[in-house]
């Protein structure tokens, strides 16, 4: 089926997914104080991310990301503001149009973020099924509605919720890409195995699986773990992957990166020659990122 991923797709080099949000954000002198993170910045700095989203673009970005990682009625609800969660969302992807709508020439695909509704690295919070499925379920349809291209259900580290975010996103009758994230062994964070994951899902269809917010270093063998499983499956599913580039400093509230433009850029090579459709970057990554990568690529 003709659709605008499968499109992109059909190029000859990996498509570019933009780089990180939150952390850019905050390098950009503004605060993500928990529990709205990011989405603080859709009404106090829409300014910067719309300048984020350019900057992406103008670095050879193909796909961005909307900034609606922590948008959801659940977080908002944490900051007594659950009302307010879905014109958020809807304003997070103006943000994103309008960015691309002063590219004149470039095909550049919007992707309607779908992360964890509770903290990703707490498994052991994750809701019930049916929360899960009603809060995934209203925010795909409020992105859907707004205007993305697809979804990008990412950051996830359960089965039960990658598989309810995918379900939900796939249920507006747009594209899923699904990314994992886990330990550097392969093991989620839910304590389940990755290759599970890609096994559990793969009667969802999503359009691609991907992993992410993980360190370059470890990145080569769990994809090849992943490659291999969907061989196994006798699937032809593409695959994706977008790193991140270091970790915050819990005492000085920075993100310290330990991974330059240069050296990501070659683990992105070793992920082109396994066969990698979209490579991108996840947290501390920057414009300058992005910009190596679609240089070398």
């Amino acid at each position: 089926m003709k659709t605008p991923l499968a499109d992109l797709l059909k190029r000859k080099r990996p498509a570019i997914l933009s780089g990180a949000m939150g952390t850019e954000i905050e390098r950009r002198g503004v605060s993500i104080a928990l529990p709205l993170w990011s989405a603080a910045s859709v009404r106090t700095a829409p300014d910067v991310v719309l300048q984020i989203h350019r900057d992406y673009i103008e670095a050879g970005a193909d796909i961005i990301v909307t900034n609606t990682f922590r948008t959801n009625r659940r977080v908002f609800a944490e900051a007594h503001l659950s009302d307010e969660s879905l014109a958020y969302t809807s304003k997070a992807v103006e943000l994103a149009m309008k960015a691309r709508s002063e590219f004149h020439g470039r095909s550049v695909l919007i992707a309607g973020c779908l992360a964890p509704v509770e903290d990703c690295y707490q498994p052991d919070i994750v809701p019930t099924a049916a929360d899960l499925d009603s809060e995934h379920g209203e925010m795909a349809a409020r992105l859907s509605t707004a205007g993305v291209d697809f979804f990008l259900v990412e950051t996830m580290t359960t089965i039960r919720e990658a598989y309810a975010a995918c379900a939900a996103a796939m249920r507006t009758g747009k594209e899923a890409i699904v990314s994992f994230t886990c330990k550097h062994d392969g093991t989620l964070y839910g304590g389940e195995q990755l290759t599970d994951g890609i096994r559990a899902l793969a009667g969802l269809h999503p359009a691609i699986f991907s992993l992410n917010c993980i360190s370059p270093r470890y990145l080569t063998p769990l994809l090849q773990a992943l490659k291999s499983t969907l061989a196994e499956l006798k699937l032809e599913t593409p695959f994706a992957v977008y790193g991140n580039i270091g970790k915050p400093d819990v005492r000085d509230g920075v993100f310290v990166r330990d991974v330059d433009e240069r050296e990501y850029a070659q683990f992105a090579r070793e992920w082109k020659e396994l066969g990698a459709a979209v490579i991108g970057g996840c947290c501390g990554t920057t414009p300058a990122y992005i910009r190596e990568l679609a240089r070398v690529l």
